[in-house]
């Protein structure tokens, strides 16, 4: 008996992986000083931007480089940004990122490195990609 709970011990810790990341909460951007919050949207993940250099200098800014006059004028203060990302429990995909600098939007993967860090990588067509490191905020 003692054997078999060892072993059912030992298959479960095989298959479970080494951690179960939760990316919701505060992420801060590289660069920037820009400030993401990652949040469930239905069966999803989204993230919205809280700040950033940009919306420090004018808390006012407004979303101008749309390709959609319609959305031009929205603020970026709590812009959704991020949509769309499904799986888990280190890996999301098949996600938007809507890059409010260029005003165009790519398909994206959020991968969990560890407990307070998300590489997040948008791509226009493979292998023209971008990554970037994000930091959880404590």
């Amino acid at each position: 008996m003692l054997r078999l709970l060892a072993a059912a011990v030992l298959t479960a810790a095989v298959a479970t992986p080494v951690f179960a990341a939760d990316i919701t909460g505060r992420w801060r951007t590289p660069g920037n000083g820009g400030e993401v919050e990652v949040y469930p949207c239905g069966g999803a993940v989204c993230g919205k931007l809280i700040s950033s250099a940009h919306i420090a200098k004018d808390p006012g800014a407004l979303d101008a480089k749309n390709k959609d006059p319609k959305l031009a004028s929205r603020k970026l203060k709590g812009l959704t940004f991020l949509t769309g990302f499904t799986g888990g429990p280190t890996e999301w995909k098949g996600g938007k990122v809507y890059n409010p600098e260029d005003g165009n939007t790519y398909s994206g993967t959020i991968t969990a490195v560890g407990a307070d860090t998300l590489k997040l990588k948008g791509c226009v067509v493979a292998p023209l990609c971008k990554t970037q490191t994000w930091t959880r905020i404590k």
